[in-house]
């Protein structure tokens, strides 16, 4: 059995809904139960970085372990320890390579990769190689709840900027990196991510900003009422169903990333 069940709004329901098919499908004797889970909700509490603050991320994954999945197939987790979290097998997919095909098809021409905050260097450097461009980082400081663009690594004058991220929940990380990409003379902005959480008010500010276009995947479905006409929605649904036809014959998952 293989259920697909993203953990977005309303998360705690969903989230419930997935234990209890889980473990519908364990007491009707399933011989194996995979959790299809394309946005793992809680990512980012996967560590104590303040006192008296729990670890959401693992908790969950003791739940979803304790009702009687026997496997976990999930994409571009927030921290790659979540694994670790689990003591059942984790299959980590990626929507790297679609949104690098995504972005060769459209061949911008002055393009340069931009990481929005030091912790999205790896994989914005890994785009920037597969895409043959240079690389910006955004330098920034945390206070509080807020974010402040301090400055840009990088020459972005008169370049087509494409800002890239795990994924944008409140985008006020997105919209402090389109104004210092602004105030330095990037030409034109785009945005792309794995997960398109909009959390208010996110679609309000990518509104009323200048980002021309920002690129997400259906790991969360965005309601027809919420969709922007700058917003482009890619599908993981053929990377999904492959992986699900791979380990139904016992193939390796492993190799559909290989190049």
């Amino acid at each position: 059995m293989f259920l697909i069940q993203p953990m977005c709004r309303p998360v705690n329901d969903n989230i419930m809904e997935l234990l209890i098919m889980i473990d519908t499908l364990r007491r009707d004797s399933a011989g194996r139960i995979t959790a299809v889970i394309p946005y793992y909700a809680y990512g980012r509490t996967d560590k104590k970085d303040q006192p008296r603050v729990p670890i959401t991320a693992r908790l969950l994954a003791d739940m979803i372990t304790v009702a009687g999945a026997d496997r976990v197939l999930t994409i571009d987790l927030h921290a790659g320890q979540i694994q670790g979290f689990f003591t059942i097998p984790v299959d980590e997919l990626t929507a790297f390579y679609i949104i690098r095909d995504y972005f060769r098809h459209k061949d911008l021409e002055d393009s340069i990769l931009v990481a929005p905050d030091l912790g999205a260097l790896k994989m914005v450097r890994n785009l920037a190689q597969a895409l043959h461009a240079p690389l910006a980082i955004i330098e920034k400081r945390r206070t509080g709840v807020d974010t402040e663009a301090l400055t840009i690594i990088g020459e972005v004058k008169d370049m087509n900027a494409i800002i890239y991220d795990d994924e944008f929940d409140t985008a006020a990380t997105l919209m402090d990196a389109v104004g210092a990409l602004k105030a330095r003379g990037a030409t034109e902005i785009y945005a792309c991510a794995a997960h398109g959480v909009f959390s208010d008010p996110a679609l309000e500010r990518i509104k009323a900003c200048s980002i021309k276009e920002v690129v997400v995947t259906n790991t969360v479905p965005i309601p027809p009422d919420k969709m922007l006409p700058n917003i482009t929605v890619l599908s993981v649904g053929p990377l999904i169903g492959e992986v699900i036809r791979r380990i139904h014959l016992g193939l390796s998952v492993g190799e559909l990333f290989e190049e």
